[in-house]
């Protein structure tokens, strides 16, 4: 078992390979992760609109992108969009399959915590002289972050572990690199230390997202 799974001499030579794979996958967090958020405060902010000239596109919007599985949708624009003459490249295709999917699943977090927060609020705010949108961006918008915060940190954590699908389209990040280790080493030492990674990488946010989540129950009582 030591020698298949955990193999220190194969463990030696891969690190500098899963090294170079955290590294990406560190830097597509850092880029899906606001993307997604961006996506999702704008889908939230047009939510509030009330005409149904709005509201039936964002629906059916965000319903598509939330029930589309995201690897297809990668895929798609990896694969499919060179058919139609469009071809963009791997960080190009995983930055727009995350800002549609994830942006969806951030909007619907937000437009939730948004309507959690009283609607008098932003007619107290429109008699200070502000506009609709200044109430909604500096008055509301930092109460519904806060009431869905625990949320927000759940969904990110499911971001960050989505990068792995990046791999189907050889991106270099974690998953593709241990991989790619496991074929010259023929052992699977490698997937176990990418495993290791990405539980030292998420644990911290998944103990805030537990120590966030038991104040909220505690708050409530």
């Amino acid at each position: 078992m030591i020698e298949t799974f955990f193999n220190a001499a194969i463990m030696a030579q891969a690190w500098p390979i899963i090294l170079a794979g955290l590294g990406n996958t560190l830097a597509l967090s850092l880029m899906v992760v606001p993307l997604g958020l961006a996506g999702g405060m704008a889908l939230a902010l047009l939510s509030t609109l009330r005409s149904p000239w709005v509201r039936w596109p964002l629906m059916a919007w965000v319903d598509f992108f939330r029930a589309f599985p995201p690897l297809v949708l990668l895929i798609f624009l990896y694969a499919g969009l060179p058919f139609a003459g469009l071809e963009l490249g791997g960080f190009a295709c995983v930055g727009i399959a995350f800002f549609l999917n994830t942006g969806a699943y951030y909007g619907e977090v937000l437009r939730a915590g948004i309507e959690s927060v009283a609607p008098g609020q932003i007619e107290a705010a429109r008699s200070t002289g502000l506009t609709r949108l200044q109430a909604l961006v500096w008055i509301v918008l930092p109460q519904a972050v806060r009431a869905v915060l625990p949320d927000l940190l759940s969904n990110t954590l499911e971001v960050v572990k989505l990068t792995s699908l990046a791999s189907v389209v050889a991106l270099p990040e974690l998953l593709f690199q241990a991989r790619q280790a496991q074929s010259l080493t023929y052992n699977p030492t490698p997937i176990v230390a990418a495993a290791a990674v990405y539980f030292l990488l998420l644990w911290p946010l998944v103990r805030l997202l537990s120590r966030l989540e038991n104040r909220a129950v505690a708050s409530r009582r």
